[in-house]
C-alpha cells in the first residue's frame, strides 16, 4: 500500500518546510534510507527521508515553495498504484502549530470493525486526532514520557501541556493542539516512544476507539503512516523492493553504507564489516541492518531485559565487592552514538598551539570594571573564535557526503557539562555581537542548560563548537568534533610558566594550550593552522575584538 510522507517537525518553533530541492523526481525508485528532499525550517536545512521503499509516486510541493506541518509532499508506494484517494482532503495541513498531531473530520461516534483498514483512514472516520511523540530536536530519536499532565477521561484544550517528555537534550512539554477528551494513552510515564510513535488520542467523549488502538498495535494489518521522520520500520506492503545481492560492501578498505544504516548500526553496536550490503552495489542500507543476526549463537536473554528504573547495587557473595547498573539517559545515549558515529566515520586530526594570555588578562579585568556583565575567558574565546571564522570560512563547514557545505552564518556551540552529560547551548551570529552581549547570553544559557530549560532552537543549529575545561584545571586535551561541525576547539587552563626574558633575566608570563580537532575530509591542516594563527592574534591583541 502506498506512504505518504508528510512535512515533518523539525523544531517546536517551526510552522511550515520550504522544498529547498527534490533529490528524487516522480517514477524514481527510492530505498527507505533514501533523502527525498531538502527542506529549510526556521532554523535550518534538513533532510526528509522517506522510510518508505517503492517508486515515488507523486510530488505535492514543488522547489522553493512551503508546506505546512503535516501537509503531504510526497506520496511513495508500487509502481502504477493508484495513490489519488489518498490526497482526498489531504493537501491542506492538518496541524500547522508545531505538534505531530494528524488532524481529522468531523467527529463520527463509533470505530467500523474493518480489519487491515489504514489507521490514518480510521482515525479520520471516527474524527478523532492521533498525538504523535514529536521530533523536537535535530538528533532525536525517541522521547521518554516523564509525567502525564492529563489522564484519559479529562478534558485538555488545545494550547493546555499534555505530558512532559524528556529528549536527549532537555525536558519540553507536549502540547496536544486539538480540544477535546483523552480517549487513550500509549505509553506510561517513565517509558520512552519512538519518534512519531502514537503516545494519545483525542477526541468526542464516549467514541468507540477499539479498532483504532488494535490498528496501532498491528501495524502488520495496516499501512504505517508517514507524518513524521520517525525510525519507523516500513511494513512489509511499503517494502516489496528489497532484493538479495552478494556484492561486496566494501571499496578501497571503506564500507560502503547509507547515513541511516551507519547511524543504526552505531546504535544497536553493529559492525558494519559483518553486515552484507542489499543495496545498490552492495550498499548496506536500513533493511540490512534490521534484519542483520551476528553470526554468534544468540544473544543472553538477560539483554533484552528491561532497563532499571533506578541505579542497581548488586554484590559478589563474601567478597564485600560490588557495582552500581545506572540506566542510561536519552542524552547520555545520544552523546555515546553521534560521538561514537564522529569519532568513526570522521577521520580526525589535531592542531595545537600555545596562546600568551597576559593580554587578554589585562583586557578582561579593564572591561569589567565598566562592563555591565562580567565577561569570561570563555566569552572572550567564543568572539574570537567567530571573527577567525570570519576570515576563515572554510573551518566554518560540514561534511555533507556528495559536497562540502559552508555556511554563511557564525553559530558557536560552547559545550556544558550537565548531571546527565553535555550539552551544546548555540551562540547564534557570535561575530556580530559585542562581548557584553555574549556574555550576558552565556549567563542565560547556561542557566538553562543546567536546569534542563533549554529549548531547541538553543542548542541546534551549531557550525562551529568550543570545548573548555580550563576551569578544572585540565591543562589541554583534545576533543571529539560535535556533529554537523567540521572542527571543534578544545581550551586548556591558564598556566603561569617562567620564562628568559631577551635582556638574560627571567620573569612569568602566562599561556594557555588549545587544541583544533578537525574533520580531514573538509579542513585541511593548512587551513585549520591558518585559523589558529588568527584565533592567536584576536585572544593575544583583544583590542582587535572591540573594532
Amino acid at each position: 500500500m502506498a506512504e505518504v510522507i508528510r512535512m515533518p517537525l523539525l523544531s517546536d518553533t517551526m510552522t511550515e518546510g520550504k522544498i529547498v530541492k527534490w533529490n528524487k523526481q516522480v517514477g524514481d525508485k527510492v530505498k527507505s534510507d533514501d533523502v527525498l528532499a531538502d527542506v529549510e525550517t526556521d532554523k535550518a536545512t534538513m533532510e526528509v527521508v522517506g522510510y518508505a521503499d517503492g517508486t515515488l509516486l507523486y510530488i505535492g510541493v514543488p522547489e522553493g515553495k512551503a508546506a505546512q506541518i503535516n501537509e503531504i509532499i510526497a506520496i511513495v508506494g508500487k509502481e502504477g498504484e493508484d495513490y489519488k484517494s489518498l490526497l482526498d482532503g489531504g493537501s491542506a495541513a492538518p496541524a500547522p502549530a508545531p505538534a505531530a498531531a494528524t488532524e481529522t473530520a468531523a467527529p463520527a461516534p463509533s470505530a467500523p470493525a474493518a480489519a487491515g483498514v489504514d489507521a490514518d483512514a480510521l482515525a479520520s472516520q471516527l474524527g478523532v486526532t492521533v498525538i504523535r511523540m514529536p521530533l523536537l530536536s535535530d538528533t532525536m530519536t525517541e522521547g521518554k514520557i516523564v509525567a502525564w499532565n492529563k489522564k484519559v477521561g479529562d478534558s485538555v484544550k488545545a494550547d493546555e501541556s499534555l505530558a512532559d517528555v524528556e529528549t536527549d537534550k532537555a525536558t519540553m512539554e507536549v502540547v496536544p493542539y486539538a480540544d477535546g477528551t483523552i480517549l487513550y494513552t500509549g505509553v506510561e510515564a517513565g517509558n520512552a516512544a519512538k519518534v512519531n510513535e502514537v503516545i494519545a488520542v483525542i477526541g468526542k467523549a464516549g467514541t468507540d476507539i477499539t479498532a483504532l488502538v488494535a490498528a496501532f498495535k498491528n501495524p502488520g494489518a495496516t499501512a504505517a503512516p508517514a507524518s513524521a521522520p520517525a525510525a519507523a520500520t516500513p511494513t512489509a506492503a511499503s517494502a516489496p523492493t528489497v532484493a538479495t545481492t552478494t556484492t561486496s560492501s566494501t571499496e578501497n578498505g571503506r564500507v560502503k553504507a547509507s547515513p541511516l544504516a551507519k547511524k543504526i548500526a552505531a546504535e544497536k553496536g553493529i559492525d558494519l564489516h559483518a553486515v552484507q550490503g542489499s543495496g545498490d552495489g552492495g550498499r548496506i542500507i536500513k533493511a540490512d541492518i534490521d534484519n542483520f543476526k551476528p553470526a554468534a549463537a544468540t544473544a543472553p536473554a538477560a539483554s533484552k531485559a528491561a532497563t532499571p528504573s533506578a541505579p542497581v547495587m548488586a554484590f559478589t557473595p563474601g567478597a564485600g565487592e560490588g557495582y552500581v547498573d545506572t540506566p542510561n539517559s536519552n542524552m547520555r545515549k545520544t552523546i555515546a552514538r553521534r560521538l561514537g558515529e564522529s569519532m568513526f566515520t570522521a577521520p580526525h586530526f589535531y592542531l595545537k598551539m600555545e596562546l600568551n594570555m597576559d593580554n587578554a588578562m589585562a583586557a578582561r579585568a579593564q572591561m569589567n570594571a565598566v562592563s555591565p556583565v562580567k565577561i569570561s575567558f570563555q566569552d572572550m574565546m567564543i568572539k574570537a573564535c567567530a571573527m577567525a571564522l570570519r576570515q576563515h570560512p572554510a573551518v566554518n563547514s560540514s561534511w555533507m557526503g556528495d559536497f562540502i557545505r559552508t555556511y554563511q552564518h557564525i553559530h558557536i556551540g560552547s559545550a556544558v557539562a550537565v548531571d546527565q552529560g553535555l550539552i551544546v547551548p548555540v551562540f547564534k551570529f557570535a561575530d556580530q555581537k559585542s562581548l557584553s552581549q555574549i556574555a550576558a547570553e552565556a549567563n542565560g544559557l547556561y542557566d538553562k542548560a543546567r536546569t534542563g530549560k533549554l529549548q531547541p532552537q538553543e542548542f541546534s543549529g551549531n557550525t562551529f563548537t568550543i570545548s573548555n575545561l580550563g576551569m578544572m584545571d585540565i591543562e589541554d586535551f583534545t576533543a571529539i568534533i560535535n556533529p554537523p561541525d567540521s572542527c571543534i576547539l578544545a581550551v586548556g587552563r591558564i598556566k603561569e610558566i617562567v620564562i628568559k626574558k631577551k635582556d638574560g633575566s627571567f620573569g612569568t608570563t602566562n599561556v594557555m594550550k588549545v587544541t583544533l580537532s578537525c574533520d580531514h575530509r573538509s579542513v585541511d591542516g593548512a587551513i585549520g593552522a591558518a585559523f589558529l594563527q588568527t584565533l592567536k592574534k584576536y585572544i593575544e591583541n583583544p583590542v582587535t575584538m572591540l573594532v
